[in-house]
C-alpha cells in the first residue's frame, strides 16, 4: 500500500511541475494540462527501466561507484529531457518550446524530486518505527 502511494505522490509532483511550467511558458491552461497528464506519466512509466538498468551498473561499478552514480544522474536528466521536447513537440509543434520545457522542466524535476524520496523515506521509517509498515 505504500509503494502505491509513494508512486502516487510521484506523478502527482511531476503533473505539478509539468503543469505549472507549461502554464509560465504558454499561458494555456490547455497546453499545461496536456502537460501534465502526458509528460509526467510517460516518465514515471518508462523510469522503472532507467533505474534497474542503473541499479544493476552500480552493483557491479566497485571503486568507480561515484563516477556511476554521476552518470546516472546525468543520463536521468538526458532522460527527462528527451521525453519533455518529444511531449512538448508533439503537443505544441513548436520544436523551440518543446526544447525550451525540455531543459527546465527535467531540471525541476531532478531538483525536486530527491526531496520528495527523502521526505518518504522519513515517513516510512516512522511508520517502521510504530510498526505500522506493514498496515
Amino acid at each position: 500500500m505504500i509503494v502505491a502511494a509513494k508512486k502516487l505522490s510521484q506523478v502527482a509532483t511531476h503533473m505539478t511541475l509539468a503543469f505549472g511550467l507549461m502554464y509560465v511558458l504558454t499561458g494555456s491552461l490547455a497546453f499545461g494540462g496536456l502537460a501534465a497528464i502526458l509528460e509526467p506519466v510517460v516518465n514515471v512509466a518508462l523510469l522503472p527501466l532507467h533505474e534497474g538498468f542503473w541499479q544493476r551498473l552500480r552493483a557491479r561499478a566497485g571503486r568507480y561507484a561515484t563516477a556511476v552514480l554521476a552518470a546516472e544522474k546525468l543520463s536521468q536528466t538526458a532522460f527527462h529531457m528527451l521525453i519533455a521536447v518529444a511531449v512538448m513537440y508533439w503537443a505544441t509543434g513548436s520544436l523551440a518550446l518543446g526544447g525550451l520545457a525540455a531543459i527546465l522542466e527535467p531540471i525541476l524535476n531532478v531538483v525536486a524530486l530527491p526531496y520528495h524520496d527523502r521526505l518518504w523515506e522519513r515517513f516510512e521509517a516512522r511508520l517502521d518505527g510504530q510498526g505500522l509498515a506493514a498496515v
